[in-house]
Order: C-alpha cells, then sequence, then structure tokens
C-alpha cells in the first residue's frame, strides 16, 4: 500500500489557535502534513514556534507562506479581518487555502473569497468548522436527529466561559508576545472597520453592532454553521437579543411535513469556567442532544444523548460515544483526503457564506428593518 501524500503546510498567524490547536494536531499528523514555514505579526511568536515544532521557516512576511515553492496549502490561522485578504493572495498563488472560521465578517468579502478560488480553477478553500467534523456529530447525532418524524423544537446553546481557563491547562503552553510593529493596532481597526462597513451596508454602524458582528463571527459561527447542517436554512428570524456578552435569536423553520417550529439559539461568554455547548432536537417521542467540551483540551468527549419512550411506554435514556477522536484531528483528516482524494468541501466557502447571509438576516432584525 502506497504511503500517503504529504501536503505541505504554510502558516499565517501564530497565535492561539496555531498554538494550541493546529500545530499539536498537524504535528500527530506527520504522516499527512508537514509546516515548511510560519508567519505571524510578531517575529517572537513566529520562531518560538518553529523552534517548537521544528519548522524550517519563519517570517513576519506573509506573502513569504503563499509565495513559497515549499508550500501547497496556506492554513489562516490570522484574526477576523485579514481573512479575505490572505485567502485571495493565496488563490492567486495557486495555493489551496483552510481558513479557520469565520471565513470573513462580511458577505461582500466572502464573495470575493468565492470569486478568487473560481478564477484560480484549481485551488480550493475550506473553512474551519471543526464541530461539523466530529465522530459524533457525522454519525450518531446526525444517525438519530434522522429518526425523528416530526421535529417540534430545537435550541442551539454555547455558553463557552473563559477561554484562557481552559487553555492554561490543555498542557500546550502557549506564548504570547507584543512584539508588533508599528502602526499595527491602526492596521486592524481600519480593516476591521472597513469589513463593518460592508457587513451594515448603507446602514449606521455603532458600537453595539460591531460587538455583535464579531461575537457572530467567534462563537456564533460554530453554533449557525452546525444548526444548518442538521435542520437546514431557516425561513427566518423572529427575534433576537443583543446584549452584551449574551446574544441571542429565534428562528423559524418547518419541519418535513411542512409545520411551522421554532429554533432558539443562545450565547455567551461569562466568567465561570463551565464549557456549555450543545445542540438539541426535540421530537414528539424524541429528544437528541449533542454535548462539546471545550477544543482547548484534547481527550475530551463529544456524547450524544437520546432521552426517548420506548415500546414499552418507558423513559429510556442512551448515551452515545462514537470515537475519542477530536474534532480537530477528524476535521484535519477530512481535509487532507479533500485535497489528495478530490473530495467534496461540506465546508466550503460557498457554504460558509450562508452564515453571512444568516447573520444579515439577524442585523437587519436587530435593527428593524
Amino acid at each position: 500500500m502506497s504511503e500517503p501524500q504529504k501536503l505541505r503546510v504554510g502558516i499565517i498567524g501564530a497565535g492561539e489557535v496555531a498554538q494550541v490547536i493546529h500545530l499539536p494536531v498537524l504535528s500527530l499528523l506527520f504522516h499527512l502534513y508537514s509546516v515548511t514555514i510560519i508567519c505571524d505579526i510578531s517575529a517572537k511568536n513566529a520562531s518560538h514556534c518553529a523552534a517548537k515544532f521544528h519548522i524550517p521557516k519563519s517570517t513576519t512576511s506573509a506573502a513569504d507562506v503563499y509565495t513559497s515553492p515549499d508550500v501547497d496549502i496556506v492554513f489562516i490561522l490570522t484574526s477576523d479581518e485579514f481573512h479575505a485578504e490572505y485567502a485571495i493572495a493565496a488563490l492567486k498563488a495557486r495555493k489551496h487555502v483552510m481558513v479557520e472560521k469565520p471565513i470573513s465578517l462580511s458577505m461582500q468579502s466572502a464573495k470575493r473569497i468565492i470569486e478568487a478560488e473560481k478564477e484560480a480553477g484549481g485551488p480550493r478553500v475550506f473553512v474551519g468548522y471543526m464541530r461539523r467534523y466530529a465522530p459524533s456529530f457525522v454519525q450518531a447525532f446526525t444517525r438519530e436527529v434522522a429518526t425523528i418524524p416530526r421535529v417540534l423544537y430545537a435550541r442551539s446553546r454555547d455558553f463557552s466561559g473563559p477561554n484562557a481557563q481552559f487553555v492554561s491547562q490543555s498542557g500546550t503552553f502557549q506564548v504570547q508576545s507584543t512584539d508588533f510593529p508599528p502602526g499595527a493596532s491602526e492596521e486592524r481597526t481600519k480593516r476591521l472597520d472597513d469589513l463593518f462597513a460592508e457587513a451594515f451596508e448603507g446602514r449606521e454602524v455603532t458600537l453595539e453592532k460591531k460587538r455583535y458582528c464579531r461575537f457572530l463571527g467567534s462563537l456564533g459561527s460554530h453554533d449557525i454553521s452546525l444548526l444548518r447542517e442538521t435542520l437546514g436554512f431557516p425561513e427566518s428570524v423572529a427575534g433576537v437579543s443583543a446584549n452584551e456578552p449574551f446574544y441571542s435569536a429565534i428562528f423559524n423553520y418547518k419541519n418535513k411535513s411542512g409545520e411551522p417550529f421554532a429554533v432558539t439559539y443562545e450565547s455567551g461568554i461569562d466568567g465561570v469556567p463551565n464549557f456549555d455547548a450543545h445542540l438539541a432536537v426535540y421530537g414528539e417521542n424524541k429528544r437528541v442532544q449533542i454535548q462539546y467540551p471545550s477544543p482547548y483540551v484534547k481527550g475530551l468527549p463529544i456524547i450524544v444523548k437520546v432521552d426517548e419512550l420506548n415500546e414499552n411506554d418507558e423513559t429510556q435514556t442512551r448515551e452515545i460515544l462514537s470515537s475519542y477522536e477530536d474534532a480537530y484531528t477528524a476535521e484535519l483528516k477530512e481535509l487532507h483526503a479533500c485535497i489528495t482524494q478530490g473530495k467534496t468541501i461540506k465546508t466550503s466557502a460557498v457554504d460558509a457564506l450562508e452564515d453571512l447571509t444568516i447573520y444579515d438576516m439577524m442585523y437587519k432584525k436587530y435593527e428593524g428593518i
């Protein structure tokens, strides 16, 4: 049996998600990937990661990554405002792209990525929605939800608590350097303001709207994307509440029989280190819930819980664990297969645009439009 093709990876962004998640996973998947270059605005961050993970080259220039002849795929792990520029540049350089969610913060910028992918005519874009690749979601959860004849209600909750609490106990020993070049903060603000202007095109951009946009790009992108794959695109948004640091919404859906049902979305970040992220779907005689633990601590199982009325009219509870394999490992294995074997990318740029479309529906409901 032949050895799998190794994909040569160039990484842009050496911050938390790189140090705590992707670099450790890529190291464990050494038979599928080799990281050849890493870039960060902080030279100290980049050189630290290069030394720790045995990466041959570090740089502070993103162009060094996407123009390198030793790179097949560019991982974009930067903050949101840089995603579109770097994704488009990488595609123009004939590189595949793995961009961490969200793809961007505005529909317009996402469409520019989609257009660049079409123009590239070969390189592909994969968006990092790892929860949708977790074995317990792909197998047990979707299988159990499919057996509900009439969905009556669903709830999406994501109360993540303080990430720092989990990261500090993850065993990854992240470093956070601040040797940023002059003007970096101003450039970031300018980029964000440009995206906000697009997200709220032709409307006033308030501080509350900026916070709403950033929040949906962080936790919201996990939840809305997972909701879409499970139940499809909502008919409409019935109402929203944006009260930092908690946000909620009610979506209108229709089940297989064409009957209306509601989905409650609730999310927020407080100071309690209890990671409560789940999606629950309710039928007449069955409830199915998938519970996600913090992704910053490896080895925590993703459990599917089923409560149902059995054939004896008894209440029955089952817990299903499809695999101990973490969602990021499953995701990057799927990414490798998509690039090397031509598999369809379910979390494509076109797919990710649907999240931004839902965000826009939520913004307009918040604004009373």
